[in-house]
């Protein structure tokens, strides 16, 4: 019986050293170096709209290729907020050689100062890559209204009597 209890007792000390082994300080798992060879490269990562009017177009392509020697594949891109919402080619593989887009289009019905980011997943050389795009909304335009001196227009004239 002795036997057996310190056999399950090494059994289990090995498994704490062993997975102890594979985690960094921070207490993430250690992953190994992708072997993959795709690799995305884009044209910009970084787009500035500048100034936008509000309600105006948000939306920007970025444009990348395949510059790897194995297909391409993304298997999710997130932008950073609700207001940042990314398009992308799913379970398209993306052939070396070839290009593609993802579009990212931000709510601009947001006024002031924005800096978001995309985080994407794919399965290239370097697995998540990080685009941005940045600029400044415009406040709402304000309507004009006309003063009614306290008096209600409804469209009709009373007739006088005389």
């Amino acid at each position: 019986m002795k036997k057996v209890l310190i056999a399950i007792s090494l059994i289990v000390i090995s498994s704490a050293c062993v997975n102890a082994q594979q985690t960094d300080k921070g207490g993430a798992t250690a992953t190994p170096a992708s072997t993959s060879l795709a690799e995305m490269t884009f044209e910009t990562d970084i787009h500035d709209f500048g100034t936008i009017e509000y309600a105006g177009n948000g939306t920007y392509e970025f444009k990348f290729k395949n510059t790897g020697k194995e297909p391409l594949i993304i298997s999710n891109a997130k932008g950073s907020c609700g207001c940042t919402v990314p398009t992308y080619p799913k379970d398209i593989p993306i052939k070396p050689g070839e290009s593609n887009v993802i579009k990212v289009t931000y709510d601009t019905k947001r006024a002031g100062n924005f800096t978001k980011t995309v985080t994407i997943n794919s399965n290239a050389k370097t697995p998540e890559k990080v685009i941005t795009i940045k600029g400044v909304v415009q406040p709402a335009p304000i309507e004009e209204t006309f003063p009614t001196n306290g008096r209600k227009d409804d469209g009709f004239t009373p007739i006088e009597k005389h």
